[in-house]
């Protein structure tokens, strides 16, 4: 029955998250066929796309621009051009990339970056669909562990301090956080929800903590899973095992959501430990499975590494490949799982 139901129709995966770590999965998922929604991070302020936002009072469209470009179709030259970052001596342009001059032009033009994103899918021939978390740009705020407080996505980090809770807020303070348009309709019509990989506090929270997102992602029928990230990140996740990552997700939400977790177990080689030019590697996460199975059914551990020279990445074929053969084993949720124990 369950070989027959994948025959019949591609799976419904929504991926939430943003960073470095999402187009990875979302290329894997789109070679294996998949019917693919990216629900992106809206919260960015820091680079490119932070100065933009900054400029233009606008939705930051870096990892809208990662996004597009993992599940475009159109040849590789016209997405190196797309994806070209001036270098610095170019005063006027300096650190921008040509992506994300062209998402702000398309959104003045659409007057929103929904439009704008749709228009531009339609051009580079996206398989799949994808949506900002918001059309709206968010401000990210942290509560540290000592009670003290910094708000935006690129300072955060920098306090040294271990983060206790996130929220966030439009920029513009009184207006409500909503999600953008087709999202809660993606989230409560897949068969799989997927969180990650990403920076936990500033790529998967901020979405989750936008009130409609959370609430779906706790009242979907569809499996919800959780990629735990392979380094822990200097101002976010040091001494966070992978269990303390669902932990973290869990305390935010108010209950346990997550009904899968997807977690390596393959051994990072000491030369990829505390890389001095990647300011986001530390330490490999460790694997804790005993505190896993407290906070999720089912968990899936293997050897998901892919080791490159410009750091640890998840492999993103074996990931995917996990993710589409479990998206028909239920077709309800798992985490019933918690009501009977």
């Amino acid at each position: 029955m369950k070989s027959s139901l994948i025959n019949k129709r591609r799976p419904k995966i929504a991926v939430i998250g943003g960073g470095t770590g999402l187009p990875v999965i979302l290329k894997s998922l789109k070679e294996k066929d998949a019917d693919v929604t990216a629900i992106v991070a809206v919260a960015d302020d820091g680079g490119s796309s932070g100065a933009l936002r900054k400029s233009f009072n606008a939705v930051p469209p870096g990892d809208l621009r990662n996004v597009l470009i993992a599940l475009s179709e159109i040849p590789e030259l016209q997405k190196e051009i797309f994806q070209y970052r001036f270098k610095s001596q170019d005063e006027a342009l300096s650190g921008h990339t040509i992506g994300n001059l062209i998402i702000q032009a398309t959104a003045d033009m659409r007057g929103n970056i929904y439009d704008a994103v749709q228009l531009l899918a339609k051009m580079m021939h996206v398989k799949g669909h994808v949506y900002p978390a918001a059309e709206e740009p968010l401000v990210l705020h942290a509560r540290y562990m000592d009670g003290s407080t910094q708000t935006g996505e690129s300072q955060i980090p920098k306090g040294g301090k271990m983060i206790d809770y996130v929220a966030v807020s439009c920029v513009e303070g009184r207006k409500p956080v909503k999600a953008s348009r087709k999202v809660i309709s993606a989230i409560m019509d897949a068969d799989m929800v997927v969180l990650g990989p990403g920076s936990l506090f500033t790529s998967i929270l901020p979405n989750l903590m936008i009130p409609d997102i959370g609430k779906a992602v706790m009242e979907t029928e569809a499996n919800v899973v959780y990629i735990s990230n392979i380094m822990t990140q200097l101002g976010e996740t040091e001494g966070l095992s992978d269990a303390d990552h669902l932990r973290v997700l869990h305390k935010h939400l108010g209950e346990r959501f997550v009904d899968i977790a997807i977690t390596n177990i393959g051994l990072v080689p000491d030369q990829y430990i505390d890389q001095e030019a990647n300011e986001e590697y530390l330490l490999q996460v460790e694997h804790d499975f005993r505190g896993l199975s407290e906070e999720v059914p089912l968990i899936i551990s293997d050897d998901f590494l892919e080791l490159t020279p410009k750091g640890v990445y998840h492999d993103g074929e074996k990931v995917a490949e996990e993710i589409f053969r479990t998206a028909f084993n239920s077709q309800r949720k798992i985490k019933q799982y918690f009501e009977n124990n």
